[in-house]
């Protein structure tokens, strides 16, 4: 197989994507257990939110890799709209493993926000943070799209 030269925003949206879908067959595994053990056969909310967001964040990271190796932007634009996504994805998922394990809550947006038993979070967080979500991943994908459109299309 003849190598490809990939850039470092290309490779690190692949390997994210294989890290996605792993956590998401581990989170699988944990759902399935947890199926098995409850008497409603079901996995705690979270859990099962882990599970299938890693399998979903797992091809929406190929597609990223995708934009940014057809991008005609310079490379530290493409890896910076990839590695904003990334660190957001990672974030989410992290968030639905911690709520899944410490079984806190249902609603993580529903105040107070529930953090184990006894901690609460300030309501500005959650707000502050799903802006900075919405407006970083929607932003970055949206200039990687112009890249890519500048690179099919020459505008």
């Amino acid at each position: 197989m003849d190598a490809i030269e990939l850039t470092a925003s290309v490779k690190l949206g692949i390997l994210f994507s294989g890290i996605f879908l792993w956590v998401g067959m581990l989170t699988g595994v944990w759902k399935y257990w947890q199926i098995r053990q409850s008497t409603q056969s079901r996995a705690h909310y979270y859990v099962d939110i882990a599970h299938r967001s890693s399998l979903l964040y797992a091809p929406a990271s190929l597609i990223l890799a995708v934009l940014a190796y057809f991008s005609a932007f310079q490379e530290w634009i493409n890896w910076l709209c990839i590695v904003i996504n990334l660190v957001f994805f990672s974030f989410s998922i992290l968030s639905y493993i911690l709520h899944g394990y410490l079984k806190d809550t249902t609603n993580q947006f529903k105040t107070p926000h529930q953090l184990g038993e006894t901690m609460t979070l300030p309501k500005g967080l959650m707000t502050l943070a799903m802006l900075l979500l919405v407006i970083s991943e929607v932003g970055a994908t949206a200039i990687l799209l112009l890249g890519l459109s500048k690179s099919f299309y020459g505008q």
